[in-house]
């Protein structure tokens, strides 16, 4: 029996297809063991989304290689979309796996291992070409209480900085009658909660043909019904979506966490233009209000860039109140890596790295303020708290989990709560990041 190791780079939704691509190895009859471990073969599905990614995704292969030269060392993913022909020279590296071929993976394997002599059948397509979606799926996860399910992949919107739109492709969704069979058979090992994930999970079903469009709200609505489901999260979306026909539908679903993850950016026009994301900040506000209407005291959270090329100062302290009027729960503040390949990578006045980091730390406290206000002002309110896991804090075990607004909440540990829904009331914060939950009731 050959023993395989996998280690993930990047995404949720590379988080989904290395897990999709060990179960592939499992059924083979390979016998997985942790990256560290010496194994046969090692894959890594490697990430692009910057050159820090690249370069990350380089250092992982070598690892592999000096673990057990003799092993068989795998790329696949979003770096051999970009990098393929770069990674076929490199010694480290003896099979490359683009995307929309991580399906052929054991048989890519077999081949390999049949003849090592012999030419193998290509292994990276031409992604920007493709319609096909890749039919990855699985049936267990390692985490027992949130599934995340990838029903989308692609990206047609080339943000000026982001690669994403040439290593993983146009937009391709997922059937929903597939998306619905993982769910329940997800239901069936024990998962009450979900999460759609895409690369632009607001594109779902635009790719469709016309007489059988569907759009993401009609997914959900399909899924919604499913017996046993608990919840259903959404991964992150396009503020464009969000209209009051969308944000009034969601809420009369019960299943849906009021937890909104809307990529923002830029709080500043102009860098939001030099962006190519196609919205103003005004329109972003709106979304946010309308989401508030239509949801009592709604999650939202968001992704900021510090230091996109041309960014001055002023437009910096835009972005600074801009957030600071929005109030987000949580802000993912990044700081601008150059990504070859990009529109932004060719821009003049890139930003000093030293600016950067003075512009992220800034935001970075602003971030933990408007997070700490917003769990206190959960205080007082009902709750229903998925139990994930125990939790030691200041030499007492606790259970924690997360809200349906994705607020982290302890109770005293008990045995068997893993996997169980407690309800009860939001009170005390045992620390700026995880409030007590009350019980005074259990489903």
């Amino acid at each position: 029996m050959r023993k395989a190791a996998l280690h993930n780079l990047g995404c949720k939704v590379n988080s989904y297809e290395t897990e999709a691509m060990q179960q592939l190895l499992e059924r083979a009859g390979y016998e997985i063991v942790p990256f560290t471990e010496k194994a046969d073969v090692y894959i890594i599905n490697t990430c692009s989304v910057t050159n820090i990614a690249d370069r990350k995704s380089r250092q992982m292969l070598h690892r592999a290689k000096n673990m057990n030269p003799e092993a068989v060392v795998v790329a696949a993913g979003c770096y051999v979309q970009a990098a393929g022909e770069e990674l076929k020279k490199d010694e480290a590296v003896d099979l490359v796996i683009g995307n929309n071929k991580k399906t052929e993976l054991v048989p890519i394997l077999e081949d390999y291992f049949a003849d090592r002599e012999e030419e193998l059948e290509e292994t990276i397509i031409d992604i920007r070409r493709t319609r096909e979606y890749e039919s990855l799926s699985i049936d267990k996860i390692a985490d027992h209480t949130r599934a995340f399910i990838k029903v989308q992949d692609g990206c047609n919107q080339f943000c000026s900085y982001c690669i994403i739109p040439y290593t993983r492709g146009q937009v391709r969704s997922r059937r929903p009658e597939e998306v619905a069979e993982e769910i329940k058979r997800l239901i069936g090992s024990g998962f009450q909660e979900v999460v759609l994930t895409g690369i632009h999970l607001s594109s779902y079903g635009k790719d469709f043909a016309e007489e059988e469009r569907l759009t993401l709200l009609d997914l959900i609505v399909k899924i919604h019904d499913i017996e046993g489901l608990k919840r259903i999260r959404l991964g992150s979306l396009e503020p464009r979506i969000v209209t009051e026909e969308f944000a009034a539908a969601l809420s009369s679903l019960d299943k849906i966490c009021p937890h909104f993850h809307l990529s923002l950016q830029s709080g500043c026009d102009s860098t939001l233009k030099r962006m190519n994301r196609c919205y103003t900040a005004e329109e972003y506000f709106n979304c946010c209000k309308i989401l508030r209407k239509a949801f009592p005291n709604p999650a939202i959270t968001t992704d900021v860039i510090v230091g996109f090329p041309g960014e001055t100062e002023e437009e910096f302290l835009v972005t600074r109140e801009y957030l600071e009027k929005v109030r987000f729960y949580e802000m993912h503040v990044f700081k601008y890596s150059r990504r070859n390949g990009t529109r932004a990578a060719q821009m003049t006045d890139q930003i000093p790295e030293s600016v950067k980091s003075v512009r992220s730390n800034e935001l970075l406290k602003l971030e933990k303020e408007m997070s700490l206000a917003y769990r206190k002002s959960c205080t007082g309110s009902r709750a229903q708290v998925l139990m994930e896991e125990a939790y030691e804090w200041d030499g007492t075990t606790y259970m924690i989990g997360h809200t349906r607004e994705y607020v982290k909440a302890v109770v005293p540990y008990e045995e068997g709560l893993k996997g169980k829904i407690v309800e009860g009331i939001l009170g005390e914060m045992l620390n700026d990041e995880i409030m007590f939950l009350n019980l005074n009731g259990q489903k």
